[in-house]
């Protein structure tokens, strides 16, 4: 992991900027808060309330809902910037050579320890408690070398014969060997995670003296792995699309174009192979690579066609140190912070003292990232 400067001579959108910003503050802050609010409020079924926290939480199997597109998100916009970072690569101006690869490999490592830090136990130093495989950080790993490699090494053609190849080898795997059973706790990405990882599996627990599997959890990555690199793919043709000589309003038309077409056909593929985050499945790929090409169309139509920044300039902050801004959100710890500053308020508001920590925690982040920023100082991995 480096620092660097603002003006390292990368082109940057900054309509790119301010959505993976506002990803991350959806993470960090407005869905934290707004989640501590309803659950202290307990609103009843059917109430308006009752269907806000719905999208605030992730869908319990089959479906999706607004929470469930943070994490493509994620993994779209790191596919945009590599057009960007490696059109030198890709035009032969900057040789690949052994740097290209170690560079790759170097962010691989660094985004998979890291992953492994946030979500994986890395640091509780115990084999017991370590988890391989086990965050969007790690997805993102995985999905970017592949793209990247294909990318500056391979035509256009041959991208869309290989990410083809991923998608349909996935669904190739569930047909000839998973019966097409898509069911919650009995998939095949689910007994491949079995098999392969065991107990280095997230979701397993370790009983003192033997392993069990956490029936409630029942997120998947190996075999998610190929529709990760088409995901990550998805936004790497974004990010031609928004690199490309065309006029503004034409690339966000490509992407208007592009990101319908491919919610459409993630509905069509749903009654066949149905929408799951949690195994990644290939509907649900298709049809949250639209939406995330929608967003993308969306935000640079209001900003780098129209302009439209106003009140919109801190999401830089985040932004600009995505993985900074990751890594203090969830692996971080600012609620002691915050309750030795406000724990007066505690008695004063009960079960919504709960919104207070999460408050806290988040502008507390949020005023580490600002400060980062007025120091040029930016983290990558």
């Amino acid at each position: 992991m480096n620092t660097i400067s603002a003006n390292a001579g990368k082109e940057r959108l900054l309509s790119l900027d301010l959505l993976r910003g506002a990803d991350l503050a959806c993470l960090m802050l407005f869905q934290p808060v707004l989640l501590a609010i309803l659950e202290a409020l307990q609103p009843a079924e059917g109430t308006f309330g009752r269907a806000l926290m719905g999208q605030l939480l992730h869908v319990p199997w089959e479906g999706f809902c607004f929470w469930d597109i943070i994490m493509p998100l994620f993994m779209f916009m790191s596919g945009i910037t590599i057009p960007f970072s490696m059109s030198r690569d890709k035009s032969g101006r900057e040789r690949v050579d052994a740097r290209f690869f170690r560079r790759l490999l170097k962010r691989f490592v660094v985004l998979w320890v890291v992953g492994a830090v946030v979500q994986g136990n890395l640091l509780a130093f115990d084999l017991h408690e370590l988890k391989l495989y086990s965050n969007t950080l790690q997805s993102i790993a995985v999905g970017y070398v592949v793209t990247a490699v294909l990318y500056v090494l391979t035509s256009l053609r041959t991208q869309v014969v290989v990410n083809g190849a991923c998608f349909v080898a996935y669904i190739a795997v569930f047909a000839l060997w998973g019966g097409m059973d898509f069911t919650v706790g009995t998939n095949v990405c689910q007994q491949i995670d079995n098999a392969v990882l065991g107990h280095f599996r997230d979701g397993v627990v370790w009983q003192g003296d033997s392993w069990a599997f956490d029936p409630a959890y029942n997120y998947t990555w190996l075999l998610s792995s190929l529709n990760f690199v088409v995901t990550v793919w998805l936004g790497c043709a974004a990010g031609m699309i928004l690199r490309s000589a065309a006029p503004r309003f034409d690339r966000f038309l490509r992407l208007l174009i592009m990101g319908a077409l491919l919610t459409v056909a993630g509905l069509a593929l749903s009654p066949v192979v149905p929408i799951v985050k949690h195994i990644w499945s290939s509907s649900m790929t298709l049809f949250a690579g639209g939406i995330c090409m929608l967003l993308m169309a969306l935000f640079y139509f209001c900003v780098d066609v129209k302009g439209w920044t106003r009140g919109l300039g801190w999401l830089r902050f985040y932004g600009m140190n995505s993985l900074a801004a990751y890594v203090m959100g969830e692996y971080l710890d600012f609620n002691s912070l915050t309750h030795s500053l406000t724990y007066g308020l505690q008695p004063l508001l009960g079960d919504y003292y709960q919104a207070v920590l999460a408050l806290g925690h988040g502008l507390f982040v949020l005023l580490i990232l600002t400060a980062l920023y007025r120091l040029r100082i930016f983290i990558k991995a």
